[in-house]
């Protein structure tokens, strides 16, 4: 790598930690290497030796980030710039030529640039020249998006740029966003898992930018990103568990009015609170019938592999504590009677407290290995409340009743009209917690509705409510794939 272009910085005695001290000097010479090539070719015609010897150190600094973190972004977010996430240093040998390729991306409605394995110096110069070229006054984006698509450029990905607070115009544009968001997080928690089951390197840095992504949408879009934990997965229970279970300990920590960055922190706790049961023998965990005493100790070590992991992840000396208590203690009940067993008297912290209410009530609704038939959400919360054996912090589980409302999302109810619905959304007023949005699928003549009419339950009517629930029903005995009507 060439290190032209470091400064002070840069340097050792800097304060930072290695790992981000690395990625400060990878990303400035990444973008001077990026400036440096769109000038040349600006300049110059492709065949020049000087154009030629740019490109090739565009890659040549590119690969080692490619090596270690998986993919390379770039984004512009306001006046700053972040390199898979970690915001850059600009000082005043670095401003004019990081603010010329922001320019150079903004030009055509590009917020992001994704570098992915595979990239290489034909790619990067037919991105660049559509880059250089004018670019469309009334959909850049689209017009530049379109141009890259009839080319052979595949692992450069251009993303549109957006406000960082942005918020969904409509349902529709809520329910792509949520799905969007919810899938990049599965394949982030499925990347993480494998790596760590056969013992190979993750950066931190793709488990957090993930989380943000969680953290981001459940400000802004809760209802629609808690309808996708409904899109349960029997072959991708590990990994959507983890990501539904991150999803339902963010919206609670909202709910109890955690900060942002408290919520990045329970949420990064959250998706990984089960990453040491990869490190647990396969026919344990496939395991269909009752464990054995010997095969249940041998499982409950799965919080201290989990909690070891940890450790082994690039970055991880950048992360708070409370996330690593999180996968920890989730399973250390309010009277010490769960696991890990604790050699002196102590409160299981709140973040694992929050994850283990997550945690229950997600395994409890989902069909698993040795759980064929799950409880329905109601009857999950009803258990978690009243049997004191599961060892609930009971504040938390009243204020996660209240989030998600009686009938949680997802649930299939009957209507006084002899209607069958889908609770889509729960009532934000606590005295109409009884009273959700649901979405009616089936006429009283068990006729499909389509599409499904969209109500609201505490919406009035003439002098009382316009339909009510009566009781709650198990989808599979109507064929009901709960899922099909979140996407």
């Amino acid at each position: 790598m060439s290190t032209a272009h470091l400064s002070h910085a840069d340097a050792p005695g800097d304060g930072l930690p290695a790992d981000e001290r690395g990625l400060q000097r990878a990303g400035r010479e990444i973008l001077f290497a990026l400036y440096a090539s769109l000038r040349l070719l600006r300049i110059y015609p492709l065949e020049n030796q000087t154009v030629q010897n740019a490109l090739h150190e565009l890659d040549g600094v590119v690969r080692p980030v490619l090596a270690s973190d998986g993919s390379v972004s770039i984004r512009y977010v306001g006046d700053f710039v972040f390199l898979n996430d970690l915001r850059m240093r600009i000082d005043l040998g670095s401003f004019a030529t990081f603010s010329a390729v922001g320019r150079a991306l903004r030009a055509h409605g590009i917020g992001q640039l994704e570098v992915h394995p595979g990239a290489d110096v034909a790619e990067w110069t037919a991105f660049l020249a559509l880059l250089l070229a004018q670019p469309d006054t009334e959909d850049p984006f689209g017009r530049f998006a379109e141009r890259l698509a009839r080319t052979s450029v595949r692992a450069l990905v251009a993303v549109p740029e957006v406000e960082a607070d942005a918020t969904p115009r409509d349902a529709d544009e809520a329910r792509e966003m949520a799905k969007r968001t919810y899938a990049q997080t599965v394949a982030v928690a499925r990347e993480v898992m494998s790596a760590v089951r056969i013992g190979r390197s993750v950066s931190v840095r793709r488990v957090k930018r993930a989380v943000q992504s969680i953290v981001d949408q459940v400000l802004n879009n809760e209802t629609s990103l808690v309808g996708m934990t409904t899109l349960r997965d029997y072959d991708e229970y590990t990994f959507t568990h983890c990501v539904n279970v991150c999803i339902f300990s963010v919206a609670l920590g909202k709910k109890l009015g955690l900060a942002k960055h408290e919520l990045y922190e329970l949420g990064f706790g959250a998706l990984m609170h089960d990453v040491g049961k990869v490190r647990m023998p396969i026919e344990v965990i496939n395991k269909t019938g009752p464990l054995t005493p010997d095969e249940l100790a041998t499982m409950r070590e799965h919080t201290t592999e989990g909690f070891l992991a940890l450790f082994d992840m690039r970055g991880m000396a950048d992360l708070p504590l409370r996330p690593m208590l999180s996968v920890y203690e989730h399973h250390m009940k309010t009277d010490l009677t769960g696991y890990p067993a604790s050699t002196r008297p102590r409160d299981p912290t709140l973040f694992p407290r929050i994850v283990a209410v997550a945690d229950s009530f997600d395994a409890a609704t989902t069909k698993r290995s040795y759980q064929s038939k799950p409880w329905l959400p109601h009857q999950a919360l009803q258990e978690m409340r009243d049997n004191p054996a599961r060892g609930m912090d009971p504040l938390l589980v009243k204020a996660f009743i209240s989030m998600t409302g009686i009938y949680p999302v997802g649930s299939v109810v009957v209507l006084d009209t002899y209607e069958m619905a889908v609770v889509v959304a729960p009532n934000p007023r606590p005295e109409a917690l009884h009273e959700p949005v649901v979405r009616v699928i089936f006429d009283a003549l068990g006729q499909p509705v389509d599409p499904p009419l969209q109500v609201d339950l505490a919406a009035p009517g003439p002098g009382a409510p316009q339909r009510t629930i009566i009781k709650t029903t198990d989808p599979e005995r109507y064929g009901i794939n709960v899922g099909d009507y979140f996407v």
